[in-house]
């Protein structure tokens, strides 16, 4: 068929409006369209009695200026109606600019949901400020959080219901030193590890631990085209993307596509709330 200039004109028009609306949907749907993700959570060891319980993980709020946080508020409400029995979040509470987002974040930290047997937390490199230096900043915020029931782990464990969760500092942060809990983990014990960067299981500190990895940080990329890696991951193993990867020795990753943005636009990678059900290993 002759290719003519009304042809031509219907084609370009066609494209631009396929454009137009690829681009409304990565920059005012996808990014509020939160997926409830369910996940197996099977554990060693696991006492009968919380077998079948539910534990949800909530990671990178960035809560500040860069878009609406509303949705985020919105979806409290629907993690609160699961009656989850434990909430974890994996860090960056907060893009830090300055001190406004600590003001902001100690608006929505009494909103944050709750675990009917414990709430635990790690921090990330945005919740260290500028170059993921300012220790000033992730003092303030883990206070936000203590006072707002949510017990921060900064490369020490605690005991919930029966259930072992330790919990990291940030990578990249000045008080990341996760040798000393990591050796002290029971290696019987029903546990599993909180950590907000994945490359975090690269490193040569696991010791005997052999569990569970739940962390954040990629956000999935944000955008992954079909069929293809996303092309920008802020870590150095390029595999580490999102979801669940077993890491050959015992170890099972779990990365949270995260329930915010650092810019509202995403596509392919919805925002997550991974909701997961414990199992005996």
């Amino acid at each position: 068929m002759k290719l003519t200039r009304r042809h031509f004109l219907h084609g370009i028009l066609g494209a631009a409006g396929s454009a137009a609306a690829g681009a409304v949907y990565a920059t005012k749907i996808e990014p509020h369209w939160v997926d409830f993700n369910q996940v197996a959570l099977p554990i060693r060891n696991l006492p009968a009695a919380l077998v079948g319980k539910r534990l949800v993980q909530m990671s990178d709020l960035h809560i500040g200026l860069r878009f609406d946080y509303q949705y985020i508020l919105e979806t409290f409400p629907r993690v609160e109606a699961l009656a989850p029995d434990f909430v974890v979040y994996t860090g960056d509470f907060v893009s830090y600019e300055d001190d406004y987002q600590l003001e902001q974040f100690g608006e929505v930290a009494p909103r944050l949901p709750h675990g009917r047997l414990g709430t635990a937390a790690v921090l990330g490199n945005h919740d260290y400020g500028h170059g993921w230096q300012m220790t000033r900043v992730a003092d303030i915020l883990a206070g936000q959080l203590a006072v707002s029931g949510v017990t921060v782990l900064r490369n020490e464990q605690a005991r919930f219901g029966g259930l072992t969760i330790v919990g990291l500092d940030e990578y990249w942060s000045p008080r990341y030193a996760p040798r000393e809990v990591l050796a002290d983990i029971d290696p019987d014990s029903p546990a599993l590890t909180l950590v907000h960067n994945p490359d975090v299981a690269d490193e040569d500190v696991w010791g005997r631990y052999r569990g569970w990895i739940l962390c954040g940080h990629t956000h999935g990329g944000q955008v992954k085209p079909p069929f293809l890696p996303p092309p920008v991951l802020p870590v150095r193993n390029k595999r580490y993307t999102s979801g669940k990867i077993g890491l050959g020795d015992g170890r099972t990753l779990y990365i949270n596509r995260a329930l915010g943005h650092l810019w509202s636009i995403r596509f392919n990678a919805r925002p997550e709330v991974t909701v997961f059900t414990l199992q005996r290993g």
